[in-house]
């Protein structure tokens, strides 16, 4: 892999890979919901969805075309840390994908009435959110377990701010972060190494770097005691969820956490774009056995992703029928509670270990996954992280997974979430702390 810093900031890496006559571009960009102030919540996203909205240069109904034409996919994210659009194509569409991405850096239109019926549909797409029970308590959950730190808001922000968020406000967002100097731009794919680069530097090296990037400092303090939530809404199914405050990426602990949540509830991948696509191998998963096998839970799921700043390590269980969230609580928490007095064992290890190495590398299957992880570690912390992840599972210990379940899940670091479910017809109420 090349990195390369062009002189107005902008990082590129590049890597060839020329098992299939395609190129994956990825253009980052260091802003996500953790940017943003109070009453600007969710601007991070609806910059996002703005900047498919045409450019200077390029009509608003050809953004996609141009890279269909070559029988490309594209697409982009913003989550908490970061904001990303990508396309992959064969190789003879890297020109234009790089031209897009510059145009999208450097000359986006933001017409007023393109902002005023992107309202609408990202007001909907929050509303059909708060429809899913699982992700509203998600929300809820976040936002009570974090008090300071921005991380609590929802990337897609609160319904006020996205009512009276005004195209300025959009505008000027963009400007302010979307610049080289905020920016990594990456290549992977059947290219040549030198060429690409020129490429790189031909469509970016004009645009002008931005001033300083602002950035929020705000620290999360400890948590001192168990928080609760419960959400009573109409329903037929009851969930639940506990979330820990979580080590950061670069932690010493993110990947002894990382290798207990595959003894918990089956080995995932690190992967933002495709890990939770691919079902974890869970049926010797301790609370798949003791929620899922004793019919407590039709479904158990843990959550742990690389993040620039401590964030959550969230499991959470879908009750069956008939089954009390206080009993499906007290059997989830036992169990937790267990691993802090009694770590896991070699056996335990050993194919938690497996079976992680066996996920990087299927999450490195295609040219598209390269370049995501390229770019989502070093917009997060720094690419080097990626590349040792394979030998910090390797060396990771018993006692190293047993100190890190004893330092996070304390009852005192945690946040329990329910959703109860009132029956359809009886009116809905929603109960927070």
């Amino acid at each position: 892999m090349r990195s390369t810093t062009l002189d107005n900031g902008l990082k590129v890496l590049i890597q060839e890979e020329h098992t299939a006559p395609l190129a994956s571009v990825w253009c980052w960009y260091k802003v996500g919901s953790k940017d943003e102030r109070p009453g600007l919540t969710g601007v991070s996203h609806w910059v996002e969805h703005m900047n498919f909205k045409g450019t200077t240069n390029i009509p608003r109904d050809q953004v996609k075309g141009i890279i269909e034409q070559f029988g490309g996919a594209w697409n982009g994210y913003t989550w908490i840390d970061q904001t990303t659009y990508l396309e992959t194509a064969t190789r003879d569409a890297l020109d234009r994908m790089l031209f897009i991405e510059a145009e999208r850096m450097a000359s986006c239109l933001y017409h007023p009435d393109d902002c005023e019926s992107e309202r609408t549909v990202i007001i909907s797409e929050l509303q059909g959110g708060e429809n899913d029970p699982d992700q509203l308590l998600d929300q809820e959950v976040t936002a009570t377990a974090f008090k300071a730190h921005t991380y609590r808001h929802p990337t897609i922000g609160w319904l006020s701010d996205l009512q009276t968020m005004s195209r300025d406000d959009l505008y000027g967002y963009y400007r302010r972060y979307y610049i080289p100097n905020n920016a990594t731009l990456v290549i992977v794919g059947d290219v040549d190494t030198d060429s690409a680069l020129r490429q790189a530097a031909h469509h970016f090296g004009r645009i002008q770097p931005g001033a300083g990037v602002p950035r929020l400092h705000t620290v999360e303090p400890p948590q001192t005691g168990e928080r609760r939530v419960t959400i009573r809404r109409e329903g037929t199914t009851a969930y639940l969820k506990a979330s820990f405050h979580a080590p950061a990426a670069t932690d010493t602990d993110f990947v002894p956490l990382v290798v207990l949540d595959a003894v918990l509830t089956g080995a995932k991948g690190l992967n933002l774009w495709s890990s939770f696509r691919i079902a974890p191998p869970q049926r010797s998963a301790r609370l798949y056995r003791a929620l899922v096998d004793r019919g407590l839970a039709s479904s158990v799921s843990g959550s742990i992703v690389p993040t620039a700043q401590p964030f959550l390590y969230t499991v959470s269980a879908t009750a069956t029928e008939g089954t009390s969230l206080s009993g499906a609580e007290g059997v989830l928490l036992e169990e937790l509670d267990r691993v802090q007095r009694e770590g896991i064992t070699t056996m335990e290890l050993a194919k938690a270990k497996a079976q992680l190495e066996a996920r990087l590398v299927f999450e490195n299957d295609s040219v598209t996954n390269i370049a995501h992880q390229l770019g989502y570690f070093e917009t997060i912390a720094e690419v080097e992280l990626f590349r040792t992840l394979p030998g910090a599972i390797a060396t990771a210990t018993a006692d190293s997974v047993m100190t890190a379940a004893r330092r996070i899940l304390a009852a005192s670091n945690r946040t329990i979430g329910w959703f109860e479910p009132l029956p359809i017809g009886s009116g809905s109420e929603q109960s927070r702390p």
